[in-house]
């Protein structure tokens, strides 16, 4: 029978060889597809560095231009701030479940992490959300440390990871509620907030968020705005049930069903105590379950996307493992039948995170384009970025022409996949403020000729209120060809040759009482 620490140090090397392994499939297939708008756009952001941006603070364009800078502008730098945070993220949940439980349990988490598809998805796409599961799991393991140890080092490391957090997405916000809750509700730690050291740690937090508050004073509290209306406060309906079957549903999925209704189970039966000490159960529960709740609230007045609520599942894995794994602690009271719904789901999650995977290179899956939104995200768009510069290079001045989407999605795409890489422009006059509009004045290109991509061929009416002339529109069809159904058109759009700008980019806002409007 092998040692105690023998089995330790095997769990280790399993939880390693796990890590790398699915940091190494990263690495490998993030070059391989072509950037998802919102990609792109978080790619332009590194070419105008600042404080802040419109719709959220720094740290992911900061992350980008640092890859950008050491490994060129193409797919995998952009993604590698993205594909390396997941890797720190499942690391620090390693460590706190080894601290607090075992080695053997840590590695049931290391699986979690790398097989579900919110996850792996938090690393393939370059959004916030990556850098923001980093710092939200390094400030978990710092606080889980901090309430028990109470030392002035660990209640300022997590104040450090939660200023970084702030500076990756807004919603680390929720991270003070949750151990607020997860101390006042524990009594073994509720002594804890009688200390000067959390709050020391609380301020140094705030610091590092001081730039994003100086930058947004300075521009109308914009991104406050913006998180306001996607809040919902310009709702009319106070509350609906409509949102609520999509939100279950969409967890569901990007958690595979059966680790969902694990965590669902968790945060009913983890406060018992019978297997992890409470205070431990109160603060994993506390840690994820109020993030939850507060965005299960929201949806029930507004559409929630389904990444929204990731930090609420990153102590919740380590909860569920504790609990129900093969690395559970304390009582065997499992089933074999537990056991097997247990690998099942570790199994399910694996499954769904490799198809989708595999789906972003290749079209395995038989679903039509209409179905399949890795093919309306990422096909078509080096094809588009040479449609467009063909056009551009047969205007009669292309060095005084500027190239144009009528959404930012589609100016960011020409922006990266265009020869030279151009410096694009998003009219946002009849859309949406973003951060287009703090890039571009209307007498940077007064009087310029332009070509223009939009989705709609009708807004060819409206374009004249920006231009002297425009010429008839030229349909764009971009195609994908697959195994299943050959040839598919991905995105049908429209491109437009325009003369003489007369100015016009800014969003105008249709009523006064927009939450966004300023003043």
């Amino acid at each position: 029978m092998l040692s105690r620490s023998t089995k330790e140090i095997r769990y280790i090397r399993l939880i390693w060889l796990v890590l790398g392994a699915g940091l190494a499939v990263r690495l490998l297939i993030s070059g391989h597809f072509l950037l998802v708008p919102d990609e792109a756009n978080y790619w332009q952001w590194n070419r105008y560095l600042a404080l802040g941006y419109h719709d959220h603070p720094p740290m992911i364009a900061w992350g980008i231009w640092l890859a950008t800078n050491l490994f060129g502008h193409t797919e995998f730098a952009v993604r590698l701030p993205t594909v390396l945070a997941l890797t720190f993220s499942s690391v620090y949940l390693c460590l706190l479940t080894a601290q607090w439980f075992s080695w053997r349990t840590a590695l049931q988490v290391a699986l979690l992490t790398q097989g579900v598809l919110l996850m792996v998805g938090s690393a393939l796409i370059a959004t916030p959300d990556g850098m923001l599961l980093l710092c939200w799991a390094a400030a978990c393991y710092h606080a889980a440390r901090a309430v028990e140890e109470d030392t002035l080092l660990q209640w300022l490391l997590t104040g450090i990871w939660f200023g970084l957090g702030l500076l990756s997405k807004y919603t680390m916000l929720l991270f003070l509620p949750s151990l607020f809750f997860a101390m006042i509700f524990t009594s073994a730690y509720r002594k804890r907030l009688l200390s000067y050291r959390p709050w020391l740690g609380l301020v140094t937090g705030f610091l590092f968020f001081t730039p994003v508050i100086l930058w947004n004073a300075q521009n109308n509290w914009v991104t406050f705005r913006h998180v306001l209306f996607q809040g919902g406060v310009d709702q009319s309906t106070i509350l609906t049930w409509a949102y609520l079957p999509d939100f279950f549903g969409t967890q569901a999925a990007l958690l595979s069903p059966v680790v969902f209704l694990f965590i669902v189970v968790g945060w009913a039966k983890g406060w018992s105590g019978n297997r992890i000490p409470r205070p431990r159960a109160s603060f994993l529960i506390w840690m994820s379950l109020t993030t939850f709740s507060v965005f299960t609230l929201l949806a029930l007045h507004v559409r929630i996307y389904g990444n929204w609520p990731a930090p609420a599942y990153l102590t919740a894995f380590v909860l569920i493992a504790a609990l129900y794994s093969p690395g559970q602690v304390g009582k065997m009271e499992k089933t074999a039948s537990q056991y097997r719904l247990w690998r099942f789901g570790l199994g399910l999650a694996f499954l769904l995170s490799t198809l989708i995977s595999v789906q972003l290179l290749y079209p395995i899956l038989p679903f039509k384009v209409t179905l399949d939104r890795t093919a309306r995200e990422t096909k078509g768009w080096d094809a588009l970025g040479k449609i467009v510069d063909k056009e551009l290079q047969s205007m009669k001045r292309p060095d005084e022409t500027f190239i144009f989407g009528l959404r930012y999605q589609f100016a960011s795409e020409l922006a990266f996949y265009m020869k030279g890489q151009p410096r694009t422009v998003s009219i946002n006059r009849w859309s949406r403020p973003n951060v287009y509009d703090f890039w571009f004045k209307d007498e940077m290109l007064l009087g310029k000729d332009a070509v223009g991509i939009f989705e709609h061929e009708p807004v060819i009416t409206v374009l004249p209120e920006v231009f002297e002339r425009v010429d008839p529109v030229v349909t764009v069809t971009l195609r994908r060809t697959g195994p299943w159904f050959g040839e598919e058109t991905v995105h049908t759009l429209y491109l437009a040759r325009c003369y003489g700008f007369k100015g016009g980019l800014a969003w105008v806002p249709k009523n006064s009482s927009d939450v966004r409007a300023v003043q």
